[in-house]
């Protein structure tokens, strides 16, 4: 029996391929599903199975394309959701055979309704391992207000406790020796406190995962719910994309690879009205960019990023990218359902300046030159765009918060006729920030290298610990 885990860091995702005489299946696969179909093929493979532990919010899943390129079945959990393609719906304690071994469906309501939990059985019998998908993390447990509507009838008080008696009556029961390989890590949106960690016995986790200690169901509903910040925009609408279907993914990327030479890439943003994406490094991105360029840089929470600040999933995207890398943009892109993006600019950054066309900047100084100029004035505007609870954990005395995660109401703090000074943790949220006020015609913002960790390395500025909430805006 093989197991493998396929673990993507940017989404902190984890897919499995299992394989057994010939036999294998894919459970919660990424978008791209050409390394599967390869992987298979290597090893004198067939795929059959395509297991899906739930309807995905935070990404779009490769079930629909690797469904139709090997004849794989699509397997669901118990819903009467009506999908957009062909798919088994499994019922509670179903069984589907994969080799010699054998893969039970427990169905896990909680993070949502059609959760379900794969129990593999090897090839001697043996309960080996669960693959419980948003059910049950390492350390934590899904959110139970993600992925459908809440009504009256289904709120996510009524979720929880749904939960709560999925992982009693049907994870805690299974033995200790079980490996739990979950949907996802920390970094995902999906929980609120994930472990690093990727996997661990079950054991284990009944002994450290707070979710699952002695408790009653009203004191698990009121921890679960606890702390919950509002989901990124864009899951509502992978929700739906992975139910209804979507365009495949070789369609996506022949859209979006499409080379365009400065002149065509100019064009095709003034005829079509396309946001233009930047995914360089922050600090590159400063020192010149296409005007109203929005930078997003590609080797940082790539994802989350773009669908927290680009609303729209059908939203036309240009792209300017290292070179080389466009590929792995548009496919990035398409793993969180932004599909549209109509090409890219032929020779990057590099060509649209040669070609003599107009260029941006923005300014970008380091915390020794803010240093200098604060003794000059001392009443300086600092702005702080890390997250609320950052900022009240630790940051620069006197400086404001105006937190990305909300720019249409943090923007409203900052005035266009006054220079503001701003920084993140290190750097890349707020280029972001910078970036999109830029191109709505703030031109007073200078952008802090390294962020609030050169601030506070550097030893010049005073950093306060703690901020009574109601004295911020």
């Amino acid at each position: 029996m093989k197991i493998e885990q396929i673990y993507t860091g940017c989404l902190a995702q984890g897919a499995y391929y299992l394989e057994s005489e010939g036999e294998a299946a894919v459970i919660d696969p990424l978008r791209e599903v050409q390394p599967y179909i390869e992987k298979a093929e290597r090893r004198n493979a067939t795929i059959k199975y395509v297991f899906e532990t739930h309807f995905h919010a935070d990404f779009v899943s490769g079930h629909q394309d690797l469904a139709a390129k090997t004849g794989a079945k699509i397997v669901y959990g118990p819903t009467e959701m009506k999908m957009g393609f062909e798919a088994i719906v499994a019922k509670d304690n179903q069984e589907f055979t994969l080799g010699k071994t054998k893969i039970r469906v427990l169905h896990t309501p909680g993070h949502t309704m059609e959760s379900v939990c794969y129990l593999l059985i090897n090839e001697e019998g043996k309960e080996e391992a669960i693959f419980t998908g948003d059910t049950l993390f390492i350390g934590d447990v899904g959110r139970p207000d993600l992925a459908q509507k809440v009504s009256d009838d289904l709120t996510q008080e009524k979720l929880a406790g749904h939960l709560y008696d999925s992982l009693r009556d049907k994870i805690m029961p299974l033995s200790d020796e079980l490996i739990v390989y979950p949907a996802h890590g920390a970094g995902s949106a999906c929980g609120k406190n994930m472990s690093k960690e990727t996997s661990d016995t079950l054991g284990n986790q009944k002994k450290t995962n707070y979710a699952l200690q002695p408790m009653s169901k009203e004191e698990f509903v009121k921890q679960v719910l606890t702390g919950l910040t509002p989901p990124p925009a864009y899951f509502p609408q992978n929700v739906m994309m992975n139910i209804q279907g979507y365009d495949s993914i070789d369609e996506v990327l022949e859209r979006g690879e499409r080379p365009l030479s400065p002149a065509e890439f100019e064009a095709a943003a003034n005829e079509t009205g396309a946001l233009i994406l930047d995914t360089r490094d922050a600090q590159t991105f400063a020192k010149g960019f296409v005007p109203n360029s929005i930078n997003i840089g590609i080797d940082g929470s790539f994802a989350v990023w773009v669908g927290a600040m680009i609303p729209d999933l059908k939203q036309e995207i240009l792209v300017v990218a290292e070179e080389g890398r466009e590929e792995e943009v548009i496919t990035r892109l398409a793993r969180v359902g932004y599909d549209y993006a109509i090409g890219y600019l032929k020779g990057g950054f590099k060509a649209w300046k040669e070609a003599g066309n107009e260029v941006d900047s923005i300014t970008s100084i380091t915390a020794e030159e803010l240093a200098k100029i604060k003794e000059s004035d001392p009443d300086i505007h600092i702005l702080d765009v890390r997250k609320n609870s950052e900022f009240l954990s630790e940051h620069v005395v006197g400086a404001e918060n105006a937190a990305l995660d909300y720019i249409n109401e943090s923007m409203l703090q900052v005035d266009k006729d006054k220079t503001y000074y701003v920084h993140c943790a290190g750097g890349y949220r707020s280029m972001v920030f910078n970036s999109i006020l830029r191109a709505r015609g703030y031109d007073k913002l200078v952008d802090i290298a390294g962020g609030f960790k050169a601030l506070k390395d550097s030893g010049k500025f005073a950093v306060s610990d703690y901020v009574c909430p109601t004295t911020l805006l």
